[in-house]
């Protein structure tokens, strides 16, 4: 690598704070009382001993009505054998020991021209740094969803104040009071984004935080409450440090958000009825039910907290409700949303109007609504997650997100992991094509499209939502690669994304069947896909930062089929 290379990695690694130039903070409409973040870091760290931790016992050790053990017990992470611990993660070697690709120091660089700071205390990315685009809209705001992989690149490298910082940041925020319209929401919704101000005159920073009240379709967010659990996991398993996750406040934070969730109703299914538009997927593209994306994080979140979770008064009777939740949850996704070929024949062949316990065909599904593209799609070996269940509909999409977290969970069992990778490798033109990687496949198109999407010009045919193809899934593939033992396909991937992504500008997303054009409304310098490019690297420079984002098969959820039947 030349001098001029190296110089340029060492200055975009280095650690956010000390003499470095800090960004200015981004504007606000809302004026917000002082916060004092460092209040609640006042307990020192703990030194905690390496010892079994809950994603490598089992459920039964959870007896319900009996002496609950659950606790933080070490955070030794625990995933596919042959990796080795990502305790005590290690600064990136990018800017050591190996000769990164020339785009690994730009890429750096411009993820620290997206950090926004909070009086002084870096807070969060924006969601794009795009001077050229006319519109400004919400790009310069800091999603939760979105900082996920700048957090796992910064964790990664070793900085770990900008993560402390956010999900403090943001468990204040949770304690607002939220209002669209005249209407509450719930007490532990998480915001969807927040955004900073500085007055340089009377010099005070203020915020204003969004929990949907103006987004586009006026939808709160369902994702942000697990993703910031999942993350205050990822923070605690890095770092060593339970202090954090111990304080009062984040336990009361888990306890919110997972009582919303939680909470009994008319359902009589185990997963979360969510709206459009409440996910990734920010707009409406007919995953109104039970996506597959919410469910993945539904079931990460859910062992995330109870890792984290006291055994105190207030914490067991919640764990009781969460591992009964757990174990239905595995069961029915397993069942229920789970497709091979051999799936696919028997849905193919089901009767109809069936009644009584003894039904095969549950949900009234009937067969001539299986899209011919279906058949075509599914490889003889593979299989996935399709995208929604509910009564007399199966939305046979294949979406990235929900079925990469699935295999990070372990909500896949693990041939369903392995197949899924199959189905990657059997379809990698429709999936990978030119760029990774397609947010859904495949598009919706004509009459269809008008119906589903009410006609958005964004969401047309092989674009953004509908079927684009987004850089910043390529960290949960790598990491669902690594995880199934298949880095090749990572490896594959990323070889790709270098190709352009740097050329490109590190566009939001890409357009066409083959993910060939940057997208026609695509910010330029996308944070995320950014980031999602330096955490796929280092996930491949080092797999042990995998502990960070896995979690293992507990033994107690025996999957229903001991074979994926494209298991071979």
């Amino acid at each position: 690598m030349s001098e001029r290379k190296m110089e340029a990695a060492a200055v975009a690694t280095a650690p956010i704070g000390g003499g470095m130039r800090r960004e200015p903070s981004y504007a606000s409409m809302v004026e917000q009382d002082d916060f004092d973040l460092s209040r609640l870091l006042d307990k020192p760290k703990l030194n905690i001993e390496r010892q079994r931790s809950f994603d490598d016992r089992s459920m039964s050790e959870f007896s319900i009505g009996g002496n609950l053990k659950v606790g933080m017990d070490g955070y030794d992470p625990v995933y596919s054998p042959g990796i080795r611990s990502g305790f005590d993660t290690p600064l990136s070697s990018v800017r050591n020991s190996f000769d990164p690709h020339p785009i690994v120091a730009e890429a750096w660089e411009a993820l620290r021209r997206s950090v926004v700071y909070f009086k002084g205390q870096p807070v969060g990315t924006i969601a794009a740094y795009d001077h050229a685009s006319e519109e400004v809209l919400n790009y310069d705001q800091v999603f939760v969803r979105d900082f996920v992989p700048s957090a796992l690149a910064f964790l990664m490298n070793g900085e770990y104040d900008i993560v402390k910082f956010f999900l403090l940041k943001t468990l204040l925020l949770q304690g607002w009071e939220k209002k669209i319209d005249r209407f509450k929401l719930g007490e532990g919704v998480m915001p969807a984004s927040f955004k900073v101000l500085h007055d340089p005159n009377r010099d005070v920073d203020t915020i204003a935080a969004d929990f949907g009240e103006s987004a586009i379709g006026r939808v709160a967010p369902v994702d942000s409450g697990f993703w910031w659990i999942i993350l205050l996991r990822a923070y605690t398993k890095s770092t060593g440090d339970t202090s954090l996750a111990d304080t009062a406040e984040c336990q009361k934070g888990i306890r919110l958000i997972l009582s919303l969730c939680l909470s009994e109703g008319f359902d009589t299914f185990p997963t979360l009825l969510c709206a459009d538009g409440c996910c990734m997927i920010d707009r409406r593209m007919g995953v109104y039910g039970y996506p597959i994306e919410i469910q993945a994080l539904f079931f990460m979140a859910l062992k995330s907290a109870l890792s984290m979770l006291k055994h105190d008064a207030q914490g067991k009777e919640l764990i009781e409700r969460i591992v009964t939740r757990l174990q239905a949850l595995s069961y029915h996704m397993r069942s229920y949303f789970w497709l091979d070929f051999q799936q696919l024949n028997d849905i193919y062949r089901f009767k109809t109007e069936e009644y009584s316990h003894t039904a095969v065909n549950k949900f009234n599904v009937i067969p001539d609504s299986i899209p011919d593209w279906v058949f075509d799609f599914m490889p003889c070996k593979g299989g996935y997650f399709i995208g929604n269940v509910s009564p007399a509909r199966m939305d046979f999409r294949w979406f990235a997100l929900g079925n990469c977290v699935a295999i990070l969970s372990s909500l896949a069992t693990p041939e369903q992991s392995v197949a899924i990778m199959d189905l990657i490798e059997e379809r990698w033109e429709e999936l990978i094509g030119d760029m990774p990687l397609k947010i859904c496949y495949p598009a919706i198109e004509n009459h269809e499209w008008r119906i589903v999407t009410g006609c958005d010009p964004k969401n047309t045919r092989w674009s953004y939502h509908n079927g684009g193809s987004w850089p910043v899934l390529i960290w949960l593939l790598t990491a669902a690669s690594i995880k199934v033992g298949r880095p090749q396909i990572a490896r594959r991937a990323v070889d790709l994304a270098e190709s352009r992504l740097l050329k490109d500008g590190f566009p939001e997303y890409y357009d066409g069947k083959l993910g060939r054009y940057v997208g026609k409304q695509a910010r330029k310098f996308q944070t995320w896909s950014i980031a999602g490019y330096l955490v796929a690297k280092m996930l491949l420079e080092d797999p042990s930062h995998l502990g960070m984002i896995s979690l293992e098969e507990d033994r107690a959820m025996k999957p229903l089929l001991k074979r994926c039947s494209s298991w071979t």
